[in-house]
């Protein structure tokens, strides 16, 4: 399928004998930026991989829901970073998730075939680990995406102080982590 206009892809989404493979499309158009954004909340390959599965089923069943309001890939990214945070919190609820319970994230993540940063990368991405999800997603869309406030506050659906807040304690705790596990 060749490019298609936003315009042309929601127009197509709309219509039920184009919908699937319309969707098709906007699978292939934005499943690898959407997979970084999870993997940046989530850390790990699997995880980051059935959290993309989660997104696109959650926009699959919502599409009648997208009024067109904010671009589709914003849609989108609202989706994928809801669906990380729940993952996040299961996660935490299942196992109580601490730095006591992954002491060795780092040479977890040098084991991991599709981590290809230094041990300096992996000690920056435990560090991130450690924070509550909601921080540790701002810090990611701040640091890692170099996102501005305006689109974060579009995106997380709260006040541009908040998250400037919010990355504030994100970049302390993460600066004395690394410092005291160097």
């Amino acid at each position: 399928m060749q490019q298609l206009s936003e315009k042309t892809i929601i127009s197509r989404l709309s219509d039920p004998a184009t919908r699937h493979q319309t969707f098709s499309y906007v699978v292939d158009q934005y499943s690898q930026q959407l997979y970084w954004k999870i993997r940046g909340i989530v850390v790990f390959h699997d995880d980051a991989d059935d959290v993309l599965q989660n997104t696109f089923l959650k926009a699959w069943k919502s599409l009648d829901d997208f009024q067109g309001k904010s671009k589709l890939y914003t849609w989108l990214y609202r989706i994928a970073v809801n669906e990380a945070l729940d993952f996040l919190r299961r996660k935490k609820n299942q196992q109580a998730l601490s730095t006591d319970m992954e002491p060795h994230l780092a040479n977890r993540m040098m084991a991991d075939e599709y981590f290809d940063g230094d041990r300096s990368e992996a000690l920056l991405q435990e560090a991130v680990a450690t924070l509550p999800a909601v921080q540790r997603t701002v810090f990611t869309m701040k640091y890692f995406e170099e996102m501005k406030y305006s689109a974060m506050s579009e995106i997380l659906n709260t006040s541009e102080g908040a998250l400037k807040a919010s990355y504030h304690i994100a970049v302390q705790k993460v600066t004395e982590y690394v410092k005291s596990h160097s």
